[in-house]
């Protein structure tokens, strides 16, 4: 089993650098800027998810603070900067992740949130722990630390 998450690890890190190195534009029309409803936390979070799994980019540069980074553990841990989370995430074009998807409120404040989403595959699991900001009204990640098991 650790064997099987460590290749998704490593095939999903080769994935994030061939996107981040590809030096194309994004297929679609990007002159229309989605604008989506981030007033809770919780509509964060639903956002984040629906980003993460079904493939949807709607808004997604509203959602990541300017300093946000991502941070992945896995057989060689790698860090992924804004613009690189932003660039995959728009080439998804709505591909759907076939998992169970559970989210968990950690800590909860009136400025920030820590949530757990745990993505549940066959033969292995992904843990995503996300800090939200308020920023000026608006919900926003800050950082993304992602482990597999």
């Amino acid at each position: 089993m650790k064997t099987i998450a460590k290749t998704f690890a490593a095939a999903a890190l080769i994935v994030i650098s061939t996107f981040t190195m590809a030096a194309g534009k994004p297929v679609g029309d990007n002159s229309k800027k989605t604008v989506v409803n981030l007033s809770t936390a919780d509509l964060a979070i639903d956002h984040y998810v629906t980003l993460m799994t079904e493939g949807e980019s709607a808004g997604v540069e509203q959602l990541f603070t300017s300093d946000f980074k991502q941070k992945v553990h896995a057989s060689e841990d790698k860090t992924n900067s804004r613009s690189e989370v932003i660039t995959f995430l728009k080439k998804q074009k709505g591909e759907q992740l076939n998992c169970k998807t559970s989210t968990t409120i950690v800590e909860q404040s009136d400025e920030y949130m820590i949530a757990k989403v745990a993505q549940q595959f066959e033969g292995f699991t992904k843990t995503d722990l996300i800090t939200l900001v308020n920023d000026g009204g608006n919900w926003k990640v800050s950082q993304s630390i992602i482990t597999y098991k």
